[in-house]
């Protein structure tokens, strides 16, 4: 089946939160997925909307894949950054390259959107085959202290290299919790 991948400009928190949920028990812990669930569902209730942008990937009427971009803001700099976290693809689904295209497609959109550059944090062999590359804090600067730096990476979605931004960054409340840094 042909995966439909998409702008989800009406959101079902529940549906997206449940599959965080089942994707990061599965994958890591019980603890894990309600923690990540929560984050998904809180990021959508509590994101401004012009401070979120989800895209999910449907198999026929069925959810099987999600991720979410939040604006990052650094005071005194007005280009626009948003903080890919977090994805989530269904555990039966995985190593289709669902999470590959849906991530292309989100990135691409937001690029379209006048977006300058896109951040993430996490593992740097699964985020590189999508463009992202390790990127030093104080060249961008974290909104929290980050427990493995190893893992924040950066891309721009411009023809303009990344130059330091002056922090301190700011992220979605939801977000502003050291358990996700």
């Amino acid at each position: 089946m042909a995966i439909a991948y998409k702008l989800a400009n009406q959101n079902n928190p529940v549906a997206i939160s449940a599959l965080f949920d089942e994707t990061f028990s599965d994958s890591e812990s019980a603890d894990e997925g309600k923690l990540i669930g929560r984050l998904a569902y809180n990021l959508i209730e509590t994101t401004p909307e012009d401070d979120i942008v989800v895209f999910t990937g449907f198999e026929e009427d069925r959810l099987v894949g999600c991720i979410i971009f939040t604006r990052l803001r650094f005071e005194g700099d007005a280009r626009q950054v948003y903080l890919l976290s977090p994805v989530a693809i269904s555990s039966d689904q995985q190593r289709r390259g669902i999470g590959t295209e849906l991530i292309r497609f989100g990135l691409q959109t937001l690029g379209n959107f006048g977006a300058d550059i896109a951040v993430t944090y996490g593992d740097p062999d699964y985020y590189e085959r999508v463009g992202f590359k390790p990127i030093d804090a104080a060249i961008i600067p974290a909104p929290l202290a980050l427990e493995q730096p190893h893992g924040w990476l950066a891309q721009s979605l411009t023809d303009e290299e990344i130059y330091p931004f002056q922090g301190p960054a700011r992220c979605a409340d939801a977000l502003n919790d050291p358990a996700y840094w």
